[in-house]
C-alpha cells in the first residue's frame, strides 16, 4: 500500500525548536508501518559535492553544487534526480531515489543534471511521525519537483507565508462580513 505522505513534504512548524529540524522542508521518501523516511531538502552543507565526492570515487567530479544535510541519521550517500534507468525507489512522478554506489556513480559518471546529493536522512520509528502531526509540528504539503530538486536559500520561509495564505483564503468564502455581528460576543 502506497503512503499518501510519500512524495509530500513536511514543513516544519515555527514551534518546532529541534536544532535537527527547525526551519525544514522534509521531501517524505518512504512511508509505512515501519516508520518513515525523509531528507531535509533546504539544508546546504559548507561541503561542496566536488569535495565529497574525492571521499567516494578518484574520478573527479565537477559539479561544486552544495552537499544537503539531509537529516541526523546516518547512511550512505543518498541522491535524488530524474533518470529513471539508475533509480532505486520513484519517490513522486520523475523524481528518483538512489543509494547504490553503483548507481550513484553512473549518475556521476553520465553527467546527470538535475542531481542533488544528501549526506544522512530523518527517520522516524512507526507512529512517531503521526504523532509529530497531530501535535502540530509539521505542515504537509505538496511542491514541484523543480523545488525539490532546485530548493531556494529560505525556502522554509517561502512555504510559511504560503501556508498562511493558503489557510486564509481557505475560510473567506466560507465567512460572509456581512453576518458578522459588530459584537460577536453576542453570537
Amino acid at each position: 500500500m502506497e503512503s499518501p505522505l510519500k512524495g509530500k513534504v513536511l514543513i516544519a512548524s515555527p514551534k518546532l525548536l529541534d536544532p535537527n529540524f527547525a526551519k525544514s522542508v522534509v521531501l517524505i521518501v518512504q512511508h509505512d508501518e515501519n516508520g518513515a523516511m525523509g531528507l531535509i531538502i533546504n539544508r546546504a552543507t559548507q561541503t561542496t559535492v566536488r569535495d565529497a565526492w574525492t571521499q567516494v570515487s578518484a574520478v573527479p567530479y565537477p559539479n561544486d553544487d552544495p552537499l544537503f544535510q539531509g537529516g541526523p541519521c546516518d547512511g550512505p550517500l543518498l541522491v535524488l534526480h530524474k533518470e529513471a534507468i539508475h533509480g532505486q525507489m520513484e519517490i513522486l512522478n520523475g523524481i528518483w531515489l538512489s543509494s547504490d554506489a553503483g548507481s550513484v556513480k553512473a549518475l556521476v559518471s553520465d553527467a546527470t543534471e538535475p542531481i542533488k546529493f544528501f549526506v544522512g536522512y530523518a527517520g522516524w520509528s512507526p507512529q512517531q511521525l503521526e504523532a509529530e502531526l497531530s501535535e502540530g509540528s509539521w505542515i504537509v504539503a505538496e511542491i514541484d519537483s523543480s523545488s525539490i530538486l532546485f530548493t531556494p536559500g529560505e525556502f522554509w520561509e517561502y512555504l510559511q507565508v504560503q501556508a498562511r495564505q493558503a489557510s486564509h483564503t481557505s475560510l473567506r468564502p466560507a465567512i460572509d462580513p456581512r453576518l458578522i455581528p459588530p459584537d460577536p460576543s453576542v453570537n
